[in-house]
C-alpha cells in the first residue's frame, strides 16, 4: 500500500468533533471586509521558531512577508508548486489584488499559519491556540478569514 493510500485511510476513519451549536457569524460584505488567511502549511519567517511534530502552536505573519520557510514536512506534501508560486497554500497576492480591485476592503496586517500535523483531536488547537490566534485578528480588525489547509 502507497503511503497516499495509508494518508487517506488514516484520514477517513479520524473522529470528527461534534458541536452542541454552530456559532452565527454577520460580516460586513466583502467589499467593506478585512481579510485574512489562516494556513496549515507551517509558514514562519526565518527569525521565527520553526514548527516541531505535533506543534499545535501557531506563527503570525506580517502582511509585506513573502520570504516564508515552508514548514510542512509530511512526505505526502509536494512542495513542488510551492516553491513555484507561493499563493498555492499562501493567497497573499490573490488578496492585495481583491483589495486594489474593490472586491474586499482590505488585506489583513497580520496573518496565520498553524503547522498541519495535529493530535486526532486537534483539542489545544480548538481551545487554546486557535481562539488565541482569532483574539490577535480581532484585534487587526479582521472580519473574515480564508482558510488554507494543506
Amino acid at each position: 500500500m502507497s503511503s497516499d493510500q495509508m494518508m487517506r485511510d488514516m484520514m477517513a476513519n479520524l473522529p470528527v468533533p461534534e458541536f452542541e451549536s454552530t456559532p452565527w457569524a454577520s460580516p460586513p460584505p466583502l467589499s467593506e471586509a478585512t481579510v485574512a488567511i489562516v494556513t496549515s502549511a507551517g509558514l514562519h519567517r526565518d527569525d521565527q521558531e520553526k514548527f516541531s511534530p505535533a506543534d499545535v502552536s501557531y506563527r503570525m505573519l506580517d502582511r509585506g512577508d513573502r520570504e516564508l520557510i515552508l514548514g510542512h514536512w509530511s512526505s505526502n506534501f509536494d512542495r513542488a508548486a510551492y516553491v513555484s508560486d507561493h499563493n498555492v497554500v499562501y493567497p497573499i497576492d490573490r488578496l492585495e489584488e481583491l483589495a486594489s480591485a474593490g472586491t474586499i476592503g482590505a488585506v489583513a496586517p497580520r496573518h496565520v499559519a498553524f503547522a498541519g500535523n495535529q493530535p486526532d483531536t486537534v483539542s489545544e488547537v480548538r481551545l487554546d491556540t486557535g481562539p488565541a490566534a482569532a483574539a490577535e485578528l480581532r484585534a487587526d480588525g479582521v472580519d473574515v478569514a480564508i482558510l488554507t489547509p494543506v
